[in-house]
C-alpha cells in the first residue's frame, strides 16, 4: 500500500509574503525525541505541490541525518482521494510500525482566521489533537474538497510530529503553527517555511538537535 500522507499544509503558501512561527508546544513528557525513519506527510490537493513540498521536506531532514519518505511514495493513489475510516487508518500506523518508521511529521493549512481568533485556538492545550489518525479524520477533506482553499489570504498552518509508540495513546511530540499572509512565490514560501519549522524543532531538540 502506497502511503500519502505527510503534513503539506505549507505546500499551498507561496512566498513573498512573510513567514511566522505563531507558536509551538512540545510533549513534556519527552524532553529530547530522536526519530530515525519519519513519514512526511504534506497534506494539500494539488499533487505537483504536494510532491514538492514533501521532497524537500524529506531532503532537510536527510540532511540532518534523518531517514525521511515521502507520503506520495508509500500511499495508494486512491488513498487521499476519499474519506477514510478511522479503521483503515489504524491499519495505515499498524503497517507503518511493520515498517519500521518511527514518527509521522503532518503538515496542513488550518484555515484563515484573524490573529487574536488563532492564536486562542492554538493555545488551548486541553482542545489539541493528540493521535495522528483523529488529526487526519478531522481534516481529511482538505485532499478532496474543491472548496477548501479558494478564499484564503492569510494561511494557517500545523506541523506535528506524532510518534508511532506501542501502546501509548498520546502520540503528540511536538507541534508548531505556522502563519503566512499573501503568499505569491510558491518555491519560495516553502523553503522559508521549512527552513522556520526545522529550526524551532532542532532548538527544541525534536528530531534532530
Amino acid at each position: 500500500m502506497k502511503l500519502k500522507l505527510i503534513g503539506i499544509t505549507l505546500l499551498l503558501l507561496t512566498g513573498c509574503s512573510s513567514t511566522k512561527l505563531v507558536s509551538t508546544w512540545k510533549n513534556p513528557d519527552n524532553v529530547i525525541f530522536d526519530a530515525y525513519q519519519v513519514l512526511v506527510v504534506g497534506m494539500v490537493q494539488d499533487d505537483a505541490m504536494r510532491m514538492d513540498f514533501e521532497s524537500k521536506f524529506a531532503e532537510a531532514l536527510k540532511a540532518q541525518g534523518v531517514d525521511a519518505v515521502r507520503s506520495i511514495d508509500l500511499f495508494d493513489v486512491e488513498f487521499t482521494s476519499a474519506e477514510r475510516s478511522e479503521q483503515e487508518l489504524k491499519e495505515v500506523e499498524e503497517q507503518l510500525l511493520d515498517k519500521g518508521f518511527d514518527a509521522i511529521l503532518f503538515t496542513k493549512i488550518v484555515g484563515a482566521e484573524n490573529r487574536r481568533t488563532f492564536r486562542e485556538r492554538v493555545n488551548n492545550i486541553d482542545n489539541m489533537i493528540v493521535r495522528f489518525s483523529n488529526d487526519y479524520l478531522e481534516h481529511q477533506n482538505i485532499y478532496y474538497n474543491p472548496e477548501y482553499n479558494d478564499s484564503f489570504n492569510v494561511y494557517h498552518s500545523e506541523t506535528s510530529l506524532y510518534c508511532i509508540c506501542v501502546g501509548k495513546e498520546i502520540e503528540l511530540i511536538w507541534r508548531g503553527d505556522v502563519e503566512v499572509t499573501e503568499p505569491e512565490n510558491v518555491n519560495k514560501t516553502i523553503d522559508s517555511y521549512i527552513r522556520l519549522v526545522t529550526k524551532s524543532m532542532g532548538e527544541q531538540d525534536v528530531i534532530f538537535n
